[in-house]
C-alpha cells in the first residue's frame, strides 16, 4: 500500500524528483546531442570536400547525413520521442512533414507541366527558321 501513483496529464512536469525517475541530467543529454550534431557536421564537410568517394555519391552521402543531423535534433533538442506522452509531438511533426512533401511535389509537378505547355512546337519553329 506504499506505493503512489503519479497521474499526470501528456507534458505537464513529473512529480518525481530525477533520482527517483532514473533519468539523466538535461545537461548530459544535450551535451551528448551537441557532440553528435558537431561530429556530423565535420563529417558533412569532409564528404563535401574529399576526392576518396565516388563523386556522384556525394550527394548521397550528404543526404544521408543531413537526416542523421536532423534525427539527433529532434531527438536530443527537440525531445521528440516515441513514448506515450510524445504522440501529440509525433503527430505534428509527421503532419508538417507530410505538409511539405505535399508542397514540394506539387510545385515540381507544377513546373514540370508548366515547361511543357511553353515549349515551341516544331511548326513555330520551323516558321522562325524561315525569315
Amino acid at each position: 500500500m506504499t506505493d503512489t501513483q503519479y497521474d499526470r496529464a501528456p507534458g505537464d512536469a513529473s512529480a518525481l524528483p530525477d533520482v527517483e525517475r532514473g533519468t539523466s541530467s538535461g545537461a548530459l543529454v544535450y551535451n551528448i546531442g551537441l557532440a553528435l550534431a558537431v561530429i556530423l557536421t565535420a563529417m558533412s564537410f569532409w564528404v563535401a570536400n574529399t576526392s576518396l568517394l565516388w563523386p556522384p555519391g556525394v550527394a548521397l552521402g550528404l543526404i544521408v547525413l543531413a537526416i542523421a543531423q536532423m534525427g539527433i535534433h529532434l531527438v536530443f533538442f527537440l525531445h521528440v520521442t516515441t513514448g506515450p506522452d510524445n504522440t501529440n509531438n509525433v503527430m505534428a511533426l509527421a503532419f508538417g512533414v507530410l505538409i511539405v512533401l505535399l508542397v514540394v511535389v506539387g510545385s515540381l509537378l507544377i513546373m514540370a507541366d508548366l515547361n511543357d505547355n511553353m515549349k515551341m512546337g516544331p511548326e513555330i519553329m520551323d516558321l522562325h527558321m524561315q525569315r
